[in-house]
């Protein structure tokens, strides 16, 4: 094992941006508004399996089904469209027979671990060693369980009025990387 901890930094920072916990929030309290609960530690440890478990068998994965990262991240772009559509028009297109939480889908999967976390996972393989991206994989789920903790007393302190803002004001910026992600990856499909 060879512990760097610049590639560790590195690392971290590429995902902390790409997964964007902090940009997440509204996103995180209007579905706690809409479900009712969400079980941070299973939404962390789910969307944690996904990161790393790709991290090793995503590219494996995705040929053996015929699929390439470009298409992959191209469908992802699509749900985080609609995600932020759903933000900025206030609709609701994420629709689930009244479930008992969140946790899992949308939460852990696509929101933490997307398809923009998943794809900078195989790029980041091809550049830093394998346990320094863990390890950075690991720092951003436990930010992402904080925050996920935290999100009453977010709510307490932003307030309705608050939320609604920064949530329009997200979706637009979520949307903006949707399209930039769909963008990027059907150019790379098409040619």
């Amino acid at each position: 094992m060879n512990f760097d901890f610049k590639e560790i930094f590195t690392a971290g920072l590429v995902l902390f941006a790409i997964i964007n916990p902090i940009g997440n929030i509204p996103i995180i309290i209007s579905l706690k508004e809409k479900v009712g609960h969400i079980q941070s530690e299973k939404a962390s440890i789910v969307a944690g399996f996904i990161m790393i478990g790709f991290l090793f068998l995503g590219k494996t994965i995705l040929s053996l089904i015929g699929i390439d990262v470009n298409s992959f991240a191209v469908a992802g772009s699509l749900i985080i469209f609609f995600i932020a559509l759903e933000m900025i028009m206030g609709v609701s297109i994420y629709k689930n027979d009244i479930p008992e939480t969140a946790s899992i889908v949308p939460i852990a999967f696509p929101i933490i671990a997307g398809p923009g976390s998943l794809t900078t996972l195989l790029s980041l393989r091809a550049e830093f060693e394998l346990i320094n991206i863990i390890v950075a994989v690991l720092l951003n789920i436990s930010i992402v369980y904080i925050i996920l903790k935290s999100t009453n007393l977010m709510s307490q302190i932003i307030g309705k009025s608050g939320i609604a803002i920064i949530q329009k004001v997200f979706g637009i910026i979520l949307l903006s990387i949707a399209v930039k992600l769909f963008a990027t990856n059907i150019g790379q499909i098409i040619n």
